[in-house]
């Protein structure tokens, strides 16, 4: 059946084809051997296994799946996967256009594909590259016929190569039958026309324009072939007319690597179409060998000469240019050059230039690579200018961070250059004290930071720009660190006089004041005293000074304690280190509660009993009691400046009796025996601590004191106050009669009233006068505050002396009642409160009289 299927086509093809009516050669793969069409063709030895030529007639035994006919076959089922058959046949040339022609069959029960049919077509015993056909899967029991239109023109040949590969299925056959070379054009697959060489600069579009004959399949696919075996895809087909067409098939840039053989390639299902080869000829574009030459430098230009003597590449050489640019630039410029030697104007000085021949052949892209270039500089020139924009950029109290502008080769003219920051500043308020310093900056630094300085200093700076050809400076700029916080103050500047409720304290300004002080604050807190009553650590106080106030008056502290002073400068950032002392102020002399002078407890001729209340200690603990007498005297003359309101001299009743005094320490008790208000009398002949008490004599008045002394670290304070006042007991005198019977009697009388009456006069003169000094010196019975002195007298300095006991004794009874009331009535009128107790006592007057007991008190 194959072959009567196979004569059909055969006489079809001849009744169509002009010249001829018989293939030119071929194999039919039948047993006469006086066939027409010899079969030449052999088994590939580098194969995996061999074609198998069968002949299967009625009556043979084989599958019933394959056709009758002798024909070439491979079993799949017989094979693994992936291993290949080839048939080559004989070398054909083309003088004439002709055809191939042949049968295959791909059959599998199952439809599964038994294998790959592929064709190669290789030239002039060259390698065998891609497949130009190709078939797979199964297409039916039955033979089926294709064309290979092969235009590879004399005297070049070529050898067809049929290929099994067999698939992964391993199910069915292949078979192939009838190649026939046929001299007319084939029907089926397109003849391209000769396709000529292709040649392009390195670098450049290459293009391939396949024109072809015959008609185009719409499953038609064109191929650019490289006889290395890779595929290129058309670009795009374009319709010439119903017979003729044009593939064009573009290759980008393209260099040396791609310089090769190609070819177009048609492929379909009922054939293919393959052209000659053609070479894609790559040229390389010239360049220099060697680098131009410098013949002279200068500040702005160079002077070269080209050295194009010998080049890489290929020619001919059409134009020479120049190309140069700065070896750190982006930029670069191309110079076209006639001559051999050329100038380049207008460079930068000190500036590194790289310069490079360049060659052009003819083409597009003809230009070379640039040469190897001549590496060079320009000489140097003198700076433009001092570096400018010097400004603060940071500023902190010890170091200043300054910046400017970078500087180009526009100002510097020259790559190697120095840029130094020069600084200067006083140490202190003498100028012989100045720091100097230049520091030189690394190349391309446009910012620095001068550290270690003072703050709150004037900095003065200046910048200055030298290379080999000369020095620019700029102007000196000033600035200002910041302010700090200000050193602490000096422990020995701190001066301070204490008193007993207030300290004053002095101290300096800090001998590093970093700024400018804005104020001062001073603390302090009583953390040690001796005075129980005083909270210890007490709480802690804060004052602030001025700046210009470096002193302080710290008022209401209390006595006999100690206090811890901090002081400390403050500035715009903030407060120094203080300094620490600790002051204790003076102790103050006892207090005591009592409001008045309080009535005596009781009172005889020779005693009086008094109430002795505790003293409050200020500042010291009480350390001993004292009480004393002091006989009350009329006191006509006021008490000298200076004298004391207290006793502290200690002194006994014989000392006093002795020294003629009129005061004397009636006892001496200690702090510890008097915890608690307790009674004591006065004149009760007992000895106290070495101090007599002896009884009081019933016509003197007396004034009777307590005293309380405190001493602590050498210092002694001590208070009185006057508890009680015994009146002294006189005998009465019954007035005088006057007998008027006599003449006589009545003129004594006249002169006696007229002398009386200028001393009654002259008495009143002298009351009248002490009252006045009564008045100023009025005796306070309250405790008076301490003055803050550190003498160790008692605080009462500033008060009178106690005025002079005014003698109350009255003339005899036989004075005029007259002038007694008289005198009563001088007494009330000048602040006596006569406070007359007449009662009658045993032993205190021989007759019953009137007691006349009188209290002098202060005006209130």
């Amino acid at each position: 059946m194959a072959r009567a299927q196979a004569l059909v086509l055969a006489l079809t093809f001849q009744l169509c084809a002009p010249e001829t009516e018989t293939p030119a050669a071929g194999c039919t793969f039948e047993e006469a051997s006086d066939s027409a069409v010899p079969c030449e063709y052999s088994q590939a030895q580098y194969d995996d296994f061999q074609w198998e030529q069968v002949r299967i007639h009625p009556g043979t035994r084989a599958p019933a799946d394959l056709p009758h006919g002798s024909y070439l076959l491979v079993n799949a089922s017989q094979h693994a996967p992936g291993q290949r058959a080839h048939i080559i046949f004989q070398s054909l040339s083309e003088n004439d256009t002709h055809c191939v022609q042949f049968s295959y069959f791909l059959y599998s029960r199952d439809g599964h594909s038994p294998g790959t049919l592929g064709i190669y077509v290789r030239v002039n015993g060259g390698p065998l590259g891609s497949p130009v056909w190709n078939m797979t899967g199964s297409h039916g029991r039955q033979w089926h016929q294709a064309e290979m239109a092969v235009s590879t023109f004399w005297p070049n040949e070529y050898q067809v190569l049929f290929e099994a590969l067999i698939s992964p299925d391993r199910r069915g056959y292949m078979g192939l039958d009838d190649i026939l070379l046929l001299s007319y054009p084939c029907a089926k697959a397109p003849h391209f026309s000769r396709l000529g060489d292709v040649e392009v600069n390195a670098g450049q579009n290459a293009s391939f324009q396949c024109m072809a004959a015959g008609r185009a399949a719409e499953a038609e696919r064109f191929l650019l072939q490289r006889q290395s075996g890779a595929l290129v895809p058309a670009a795009g087909v374009r319709h010439i007319s119903h017979r003729r067409f044009l593939a064009t098939f573009p290759l980008a840039a393209v260099g040396r690597a791609d310089q090769d053989l190609y070819r177009c390639v048609s492929q379909a299902p009922r054939g293919a179409g393959v052209s000659n080869f053609a070479e894609l000829i790559v040229k390389e574009p010239p360049t220099p060998i060697a680098p131009p030459q410098l013949l002279r430098a200068g500040p702005t230009y160079l002077i070269i000469q080209l050295n194009t003597n010998s080049i890489i590449g290929d020619g001919p050489i059409v134009r020479k240019e120049i190309e140069y640019r700065m070896s750190r630039g982006p930029w670069a410029e191309v110079h076209a050059v006639n001559l051999q030697t050329y100038k380049l104007w207008h460079l930068d000085p000190d500036t590194e230039y790289e310069i490079s021949v360049l060659l052009t052949r003819p083409g597009e892209g003809g230009t070379g690579r640039p040469g190897p270039p001549l590496v060079s500089r320009t000489k140097c020139a003198e700076p433009m200018r001092a570096p400018k924009g010097l400004a603060l950029a940071e500023v902190q109290a010890r170091q200043l961070t300054l910046q400017w502008e970078p500087l180009g080769y526009n100002v510097t003219r020259c790559h190697t250059y120095t840029v130094s920051l020069c600084y200067h500043y006083t140490l202190g308020s003498s100028r012989n004290q100045t720091v100097r310093e230049c520091v030189k900056m690394e190349r391309g630094v446009s910012r620095h930071t001068i550290k270690n300085l003072l703050p709150y200093r004037n900095v003065h700076v200046r910048l200055a720009l030298t290379n080999p050809e000369g020095r620019k400076e700029g102007k000196e700029v000033t600035f200002q660190t910041d302010e700090d916080v200000p050193g602490g103050i000096a422990a020995e500047s701190l001066t301070f006089t204490p008193l007993e409720d207030m300290i004053f304290l002095k101290w300096e300004e800090p001998q590093e004041p970093n700024g400018l002080i804005t104020q001062y604050e001073i603390s302090y807190q009583s953390i040690e005293s001796s005075d129980p009553a005083v909270n210890v650590p007490g709480p802690r106080r804060t004052i602030s000074k001025l700046r210009n106030e470096t002193y302080h008056v710290f008022s209401n502290l209390h006595p006999g304690t100690t206090y811890l002073f901090s002081v400390r400068a403050r500035t715009g950032k903030g407060f120094g280190q203080a300094a620490l002392t600790e002051i204790t102020t003076n102790i103050s002399a006892p207090s005591f509660d009592y409001a008045d002078m309080p009535s005596p407890l009781g009172e005889s001729e020779n005693t009086i009993t008094v109430l002795l209340r505790p003293a409050q200690g200020r500042g010291a603990p009480i350390s001993v009691y004292q009480v004393i007498v002091q006989e009350e005297r009329p006191r006509r003359l006021r008490r000298e400046p200076g004298g004391q309101d207290c006793f502290p001299v200690p002194l006994t009743f014989d000392a006093a009796l002795a020294r003629g005094l009129v005061h004397y320490f009636g006892a001496e008790l200690a702090a510890s025996s008097l915890p608690e208000a307790m009674p004591f009398t006065v004149g009760d002949n007992q000895t106290y601590r070495g101090f007599w008490n002896p009884p009081l004599e019933p016509r003197k008045a007396y004034l009777i004191y307590f005293q309380a002394t405190s001493h602590l670290k050498g210092e002694t304070r001590l208070n009185c106050i006057r508890i009680a006042r015994k009146a002294a007991c006189k005998e009465s005198k019954r007035p005088l009669e006057v007998s008027q019977r006599s003449e006589e009697m009545g003129l004594i009388l006249g002169i006696c009233a007229g002398g009386l009456a200028v001393l009654i006069l002259l008495l009143g003169a002298i009351i009248i006068i002490i009252r006045k000094g009564r008045d100023h010196y009025a005796y306070s019975y309250y405790p008076k505050p301490v003055n803050m002195t550190k003498a160790t007298v008692n605080y009462r300095q500033e008060k009178t002396h106690m005025m002079s006991a005014v003698d109350r004794s009255f003339t005899d009874q036989s004075t005029l009642q007259e002038d007694e009331r008289l005198g009563l009535s001088f007494m009330d009128a000048h602040g006596y409160s006569p406070r007359v107790s007449c009662y009658y006592k045993r032993g205190c007057c021989e007759r019953s009289e009137m007691c006349l007991q009188m209290h002098l008190h202060r005006g209130r």
